[in-house]
C-alpha cells in the first residue's frame, strides 16, 4: 500500500524531470507550455515535500545536486512506466483483447507481422503488442501473455508448443558470387563467412553436413541478428547461412541465390511459449491455433 505523503503531485514531478533533463527552467517551461515562475514554484513545492535541495542555483544555470541526479533518474523510470502502462490501457479500452507477445526480431519483421493480418482479420477487435526478447525469461512480473522461442521445448512453468523446424541454406548475392567463381560447396572454404553471433558453430555444422573438413568454418564477421546478415549477404559482403523461411523476399526477388541445396536442419526447432496458467485464456488458444497452422509447412 502507498502512503499518500510520499507521492508528491504529478505536476511537480514532471517539472522536476523536464527541468533535470534540460538543465534549465526556461527550457522545461517551454516544454510544458508553463511560465518559468510556475515551473519553478513547482519544483520549489518538491523540495520542500521532500526536505532537501534538489538543484544548486548557480546564477543563472541549475546544476542538479547528487540526491537530485538519483531522485531523477528514478523518477524518470517511474513516469515512462505510468505512461506505458496508461498507454497499454487506453489501447485495451478500444479492443475486445490484448495478446503482448514475445518475438525474436527477424522472425517478428520478415515473417510474423506480414502474416498476421489474416489472424486480425479473424479477430479485428484485438489488440498484438509486440516486445523484442531473444532470450528466456520469468513470465511473472511481466506483462507478456505468450512468446515465440527457438531452442528445446523447456521452458519453467510454460507450455512449449512446436511450431516448426529450422532448414538453413547458404546464399550470396548473385555478384558476390560470380565475382568468387562459386560453383561448389569446396569454393566456400576460401570466401568470407558472415556469422550469426548466437549460432557461432553453424557454418562448422553446415560442412561437416556436406563432408567438408576446412579450419575456416568460425572466420568472419559476427552479427547478432538475421536480418543484419541478410542485408550484409545482399550487399556482397560475404556469404550467409540463412533460414529459407526468413529470406522469402530476398530470394524472390534475386537479391540474394541459394548457392546449393545442401540444408542443415537444426536439432532446435520454433515454439510458442505460454504461461500454464493462460494455457485455457480464449485469446491465447486462438492465437496458437493460428499460429500453428500457419506454420505448417514454412520453415521449407
Amino acid at each position: 500500500m502507498f502512503r499518500k505523503t510520499f507521492l508528491p503531485p504529478i505536476a511537480d514531478l514532471l517539472a522536476f524531470e523536464a527541468a533535470a533533463r534540460h538543465a534549465s527552467i526556461s527550457r522545461a517551461a517551454q516544454e510544458l507550455h508553463l511560465t518559468q515562475s510556475a515551473v519553478s514554484r513547482q519544483i520549489r513545492q518538491l523540495e520542500q515535500q521532500l526536505g532537501m535541495a534538489l538543484f544548486h542555483r548557480v546564477r543563472q544555470r541549475i546544476v542538479l545536486t547528487d540526491a537530485g541526479r538519483v531522485y531523477a533518474a528514478d523518477v524518470r523510470a517511474a513516469l515512462q512506466q505510468l505512461s506505458a502502462g496508461t498507454q497499454k490501457a487506453m489501447a485495451f479500452s478500444h479492443a475486445a483483447g490484448l495478446l503482448n507477445l514475445a518475438v525474436l526480431p527477424t522472425l517478428g519483421t520478415r515473417w510474423l507481422i506480414p502474416r498476421l493480418g489474416a489472424f486480425m482479420a479473424r479477430h479485428p477487435d484485438v489488440t498484438v503488442n509486440f516486445a523484442a526478447r531473444t532470450e528466456p525469461f520469468e513470465f511473472a512480473g511481466t506483462p507478456l501473455d505468450a512468446a515465440i522461442h527457438f531452442g528445446a521445448p523447456t521452458w519453467a512453468g510454460a507450455v512449449c508448443e512446436f511450431l516448426m523446424r529450422e532448414e538453413v541454406v547458404p546464399v550470396a548475392s548473385p555478384g558476390f558470387r560470380a565475382r568468387h567463381s562459386i560453383g561448389t560447396p569446396q569454393d566456400l572454404t576460401r570466401v568470407l563467412l558472415l556469422q550469426q553471433s548466437t549460432r557461432p558453430t553453424q557454418w562448422a555444422e553446415w560442412f561437416e553436413h556436406v563432408g567438408i573438413a576446412t579450419t575456416v568454418a568460425l572466420r568472419g564477421p559476427r552479427a547478432e541478428h538475421f536480418s543484419m546478415i541478410a542485408q550484409a549477404a545482399a550487399c556482397g559482403q560475404g556469404a550467409a547461412l540463412l533460414p529459407r523461411f526468413l529470406i522469402e523476399q530476398e530470394l524472390a526477388d534475386g537479391s540474394l541465390e541459394e548457392l546449393f541445396p545442401d540444408a542443415l536442419v537444426s536439432a532446435d526447432a520454433y515454439y510458442l511459449v505460454y504461461p500454464e496458467a493462460r494455457a485455457q485464456t480464449p485469446l491465447v488458444k486462438a492465437f496458437r491455433d493460428w499460429l500453428v497452422a500457419e506454420c505448417a509447412g514454412s520453415a521449407g
